[in-house]
């Protein structure tokens, strides 16, 4: 997918869900996140996590520090 139709993609998405399109550093944090879990727990939770962390955002919690807690235990040893 080109960064284009991304953009248009992400931009008409947010006007659907009345919301504002996420900026290139908040993509990228949701970006690592779903790769971590993704790799390191199971894929089907890569895009159920990203919607737990954007429930958590809603609700005002940070972005950043959110999704390096939730890498950190992801990608934690077992």
């Amino acid at each position: 997918m080109s960064d284009d139709v991304l953009e248009r993609w992400l931009v008409e998405a947010a006007s659907v869900l009345g919301v504002e399109a996420p900026d290139a550093a908040a993509r990228a944090e949701v970006l690592d996140l779903a790769r971590d879990v993704a790799h390191n727990v199971a894929r089907p939770g890569a895009p159920l996590t990203a919607f737990l962390l954007g429930v958590a955002v809603g609700r005002g919690a940070d972005l950043q520090r959110m999704r390096e807690e939730l890498s950190r235990l992801a990608t934690r040893s077992e």
